[in-house]
């Protein structure tokens, strides 16, 4: 059966996340019934990363078997035609090996967290950055988000429905840096566990107030415990940018 690999990208409001829901949209299911519409036949579709309800996405990769050769040029023009109005866009499309799997041949996951940091609200980015209104101290976040690269136990970073069997993951970058009023930071690891990025962006704006030294952020890391995390940070500033292969 023919194997096609999708790039794409959308808007995650909408949407209670990439996964299937019972009484919610996904964007899982509005991909699989775009392509039943054009294909007629029901697939099950894998991604490289099952986004939460809000997180937006800019290189979300997936994959999905047909029993038809189509070509790839075709598979993306009915997949956008059938996506509308949805704000959804698939941005390639390859015929790839039986042997690619969104999911388990990723080496790399980036995520992209975006702080709008001024005291004006969004006007033109509302939903897609955490605005914080009160200024952060942008070198004592990175100063902190270096203190826990490598290989730990990330308990403290992980939610508490989270399905992965073991809590040890290895950051290989966490930086945060100014860009004009915006904040960005930026994570990098093979896999993340569930709202780790988020979690360690909410306690690293305890940092940036003032509520925290680097030390404390390290020291929450160390306790191994998801009481010493701090505030989640909204979905809204978090993007999917890239998946390496």
């Amino acid at each position: 059966m023919p194997r096609y690999r999708l790039s794409i990208e959308y808007d995650g409001r909408p949407f209670c996340g990439w996964q299937r829901q019972a009484h919610d949209l996904s964007v899982q299911q509005l991909l699989e019934e775009a392509i039943e519409r054009f294909s007629g036949e029901g697939v099950v579709t894998q991604a490289a990363g099952r986004t939460d309800a809000g997180v937006h996405a800019l290189g979300q990769v997936v994959h999905f078997d047909l029993e038809r050769d189509w070509d790839p040029f075709k598979v993306r023009e009915a997949l956008n035609y059938h996506t509308k109005p949805h704000p959804v866009a698939i941005l390639t499309v390859d015929r790839v090996d039986d042997s690619f799997e969104a999911r388990f041949s990723a080496t790399a996951r980036h995520y992209e967290y975006r702080i709008l940091n001024r005291r004006a609200r969004p006007g033109l980015d509302m939903g897609r950055v955490w605005h914080v209104p009160v200024p952060l101290d942008v070198e004592a976040m990175h100063a902190a988000a270096q203190l826990i690269l490598g290989r730990h136990d990330f308990t403290t970073f992980r939610a508490a429905e989270c399905q992965a069997n073991s809590p040890e993951r290895t950051l290989d970058i966490f930086s945060v840096s100014p860009q004009a009023e915006m904040i960005v930071v930026i994570a990098k690891a093979r896999s993340f566990l569930h709202s780790q990025v988020r979690s360690m962006v909410g306690s690293l704006k305890l940092v940036g107030d003032g509520k925290w030294q680097p030390r404390d952020f390290r020291a929450a890391l160390d306790a191994r415990d998801r009481a010493r995390c701090g505030p989640l940070a909204p979905p809204d500033g978090l993007y999917l940018t890239r998946v390496d292969y």
